[in-house]
């Protein structure tokens, strides 16, 4: 019987199976499309889900295919202004990349960990039982195959084969308005890396806009705007409508010639769509061995581009999971910890970008605030499986929180300072442990001691941050302070997840909670 079979080949079902494929599973991924789509659906590329990229190892190589989204230029009643986007003091900004350049980095990613995706072969059938779940796959030229696998995960979109197998409830209202997408070369002098809305807003319904969205190759964007009343008639509630012809250059360019001032010339259309918007959450995420992921479990507005960053963020929650239940290395009652912490996140993107989309250009005329876009605030606090034992006034993070970066790290024998992030990249726990003052010869001993034995039999890692160095590997000094800033100056204990995010906080390593978690079983 295979693991885990992954079903949808986009942004979030490739994120997925190369994540199991780094821990140790052994995917298959299927999509019923015959080829990847040309659409640059997708463009933002939040801060956090770089750092998932960059734990990946495929951060480079997408920063280097994209550009750094740098602000917006917002034309509201005529009147323009700029707003640039803060520096949040995160590891990485906001990326512009296509869908199509991330699913070409990440097919290519996979392809070197040695799994292929089968395309042209769709799900047709799910039945399962306590052991397994059986599949029906149908596949070119009417091909037929029933396989097995421990679990299925449905990648496949807003109208998800899996979610409709496992009858799982997707309840939502659609906006009445379709919307048209066009990739084109716009002639103006707008700053590269700078977005525009130009906007005119009309009292009890949607503004009539024109967006400018920059693609990385210079002069290009991705537009939209309102269709026409009854353009996308016959087509879904959701996403692009494939089976719909395609706005004209000259539809588009009319919108511009009405909303912005300069009239810019549109020119070179690449591909241009319908595309219709709905607001749904899934009642569930898991339905015994099945799960569902990305579009297929939350579809929303694209109001801060937050859709494929919280669907890969699922990914990257679930694989490790998976992963570990398939070795034997946790129960499988960790997997109930995906629903509890997920879900709430896609509603609540849900409910944000509903909100930001029915106040749109009713923001004074400049940009939304960006920083819950950002998708580093997201926390698990209080969810199964993250216990917090710390001082309840301390500063730093909490459990459940995602772990902060730190920079300026020392290691002895090492010639250049360490990011935080450095030491806990890679698929082991990490116990984080801060001494706060230098510790006592006794203390080191015993600290040495104890990293040795937990490390023993288990893939857990321990870093011990003092303020000096010190010579054996495990130890780093925060001599510029910048841990400090982020976790607080006193004593304290992390067990970071690899996905990053703290599993458990106490006030020290000889917790008995630490130990239990971080100990080798007799």
């Amino acid at each position: 019987m295979s693991e885990v079979l992954v079903v949808g080949a986009g942004p979030v079902g490739l994120t997925l199976a190369a994540e199991l494929a780094r821990h140790g599973a052994r995917p298959r991924i299927i999509d019923r499309a015959p080829s990847p789509s040309p659409y640059c659906r997708a463009i933002g590329v939040t801060p956090r889900t770089l750092e998932i990229f960059e734990d990946m190892g495929v951060a480079r190589d997408m920063t280097e295919a994209g550009l750094w989204l740098t602000g917006l230029r917002s034309i509201v009643g005529g009147a323009a202004r700029d707003a640039m986007k803060p520096d949040l003091g995160l590891p990485y900004a906001e990326l512009g990349l296509p869908q199509y350049e991330t699913e070409r980095i990440l097919t290519r990613h996979l392809a070197r960990l040695g799994i292929a995706v089968e395309r042209g072969v769709a799900l047709s059938g799910l039945r399962q039982d306590d052991e397994g779940v059986s599949v029906t796959l149908s596949g070119p030229e009417g091909a037929s195959e029933t396989a097995r696998f421990r679990y299925v995960v449905g990648c496949d979109g807003a109208h998800s084969a899996v979610r409709h197998a496992l009858s799982i409830g997707f309840e939502g209202e659609a906006y009445p308005w379709p919307f048209m997408l066009g990739d084109v070369r716009i002639d103006w002098d707008l700053p590269y890396g700078m977005a525009l809305r130009a906007l005119r807003l009309v009292e009890g319904g949607p503004p009539d806009m024109f967006i400018a969205i920059p693609l990385p190759e210079k002069g290009r964007y991705r537009v939209s705007m309102l269709a026409p009343a009854g353009s996308a008639s016959g087509g879904s509630d959701h996403g692009i409508q494939d089976e719909l012809p395609g706005p004209s250059l000259t539809d588009l360019q009319a919108v511009a010639d009405d909303l912005v001032p300069e009239r810019p010339r549109l020119s070179d259309l690449r591909w241009s769509s319908l595309y219709r918007i709905s607001m749904r959450l899934a009642a569930n995420y898991r339905v015994g061995r099945a799960f569902i992921a990305g579009d297929a479990a939350h579809i929303h507005p694209p109001t801060g581009g937050q859709g494929m960053n919280t669907g890969i963020g699922d990914a990257y929650n679930l694989a490790w999971k998976l992963a570990r239940v398939l070795r034997g290395e946790a129960p499988a009652a960790l997997l109930d910890s995906y629903e509890a912490e997920r879900r709430p996140v896609g509603a609540a993107v849900v409910a944000r970008t509903q909100a930001a989309s029915e106040s749109y250009g009713r923001e004074g005329g400049g940009s939304p605030s960006r920083a819950a876009d950002s998708q580093v605030d997201i926390t698990y606090r209080g969810t199964p499986f993250v216990s917090d034992e710390g001082d309840p006034d301390a500063p730093g993070p909490r459990a459940g929180d995602r772990a902060p970066d730190a920079g300026g790290l020392r290691r002895h024998g090492i010639g250049f300072p360490l990011r935080l992030f450095d030491l806990l990249r890679g698929t082991d726990d990490v116990v984080l442990v801060q001494t706060g003052a230098d510790v006592a010869a006794a203390e080191h001993d015993e600290i040495v001691a104890w990293a040795a034995e937990a490390e023993r039999g288990r893939a857990v890692r321990i870093v011990v941050v003092t303020p000096s160095l010190r010579p054996e590997p495990l130890f780093v000094s925060d001599a510029g302070g910048a841990f400090a800033s982020a976790y607080g100056s006193g004593r304290a204990a992390y067990l970071i997840r690899p996905d990053g995010h703290i599993a458990w906080r106490g006030r020290s390593w000889r917790d008995e909670g630490i130990r239990a978690r971080a100990m080798p079983a007799d």
